[in-house]
């Protein structure tokens, strides 16, 4: 006597995956009422995928315009196929400014973001004349040259671990230390292009668009070293901390503790 049992069920599995997109026409990372962020894209598509509504996390959120090559979420969802037919299938169904670039399943205790041990921004800046049609969307003009040694020089009074609320968009609540310890903002020249490369454990809310303005400023003659010092010790937001615009904004890789940190 023979007995037909339906399959079981797959097992659900935390899903790593690496997504890079291009900010412009998007309303952000985060889930918005429009429902144009990339979360709301990527969550369409996996909903497809998984015929169930599902809620992915990622490493934190990047404001409209602003560009990934490396945001990373996770999202825990039953699939009967490997890690290469999801990764098929999620660029198959994406806008084309959309791509998830790497997916593979990881234990449960793996959280997007906060398994996060570090982050690195990139930051492009057009000086000395404006960004051509093709690359405006990605970089910040300047019409006059910068002064490039003197933003050397506010990078380096910048690295360390500062109390960082001066350069952040923070709004005075009291909900996390405003303290964080800066790796690296390196300044790499390529012709009329300066790319800015910021490197810390964590950043604040416009943390990275607020240094990059700072360092314009320094630039431009607006700021000193000895002002930037001010800024840090008094822990206050003043307007002369211009917020960079966020198009030259773009995160690069966030880092994560082995075996994650693929």
């Amino acid at each position: 006597m023979s007995t037909n049992l339906a399959p079981a069920a797959p097992a659900s599995t935390r899903w790593k995956c690496v997504v890079a997109y291009d900010g412009t026409s998007f309303s952000g990372w985060q889930s918005q009422t429009d429902r144009n962020a990339v979360q709301d894209h990527l969550e369409r598509r996996l909903a497809e995928l998984f015929q169930n509504e599902v809620r992915l996390h990622g490493s934190g959120r990047t404001d409209a315009g602003v560009h990934a090559r490396g945001q990373v979420f996770h999202v825990d969802a039953a699939w009967r196929h490997g890690p290469e037919r999801l990764l098929a299938a999620l660029r198959g169904g994406l806008p084309p400014s959309i791509q998830v670039q790497m997916a593979e399943g990881v234990d449960e205790s793996f959280h997007a973001r906060f398994s996060a041990t570090g982050k690195i921004y990139h930051y492009t800046l057009q000086h000395g004349g404006w960004a051509d049609p093709f690359s405006h969307s990605y970089a910040w003009s300047i019409p006059r040259a910068l002064d490039v040694r003197a933003m050397r020089a506010a990078a380096a009074a910048l690295v360390g671990r500062h109390d960082f609320r001066a350069f952040s968009a923070f709004g005075g609540e009291e909900r996390e230390s405003t303290v964080r310890t800066l790796a690296r903002l390196d300044l790499i020249e390529d012709g009329p292009r300066l790319r800015i490369e910021a490197e810390a454990e964590g950043f604040l809310y416009k943390m990275v668009r607020s240094l990059v303005g700072a360092l314009v400023y320094a630039g431009q003659g607006k700021l000193t070293l000895a002002r930037i010092a001010e800024l840090l010790a008094a822990r206050e937001r003043t307007a002369e901390v211009e917020t960079a615009p966020p198009q030259g904004l773009c995160l690069m890789k966030v880092h994560y503790p082995a075996p994650w940190n693929r």
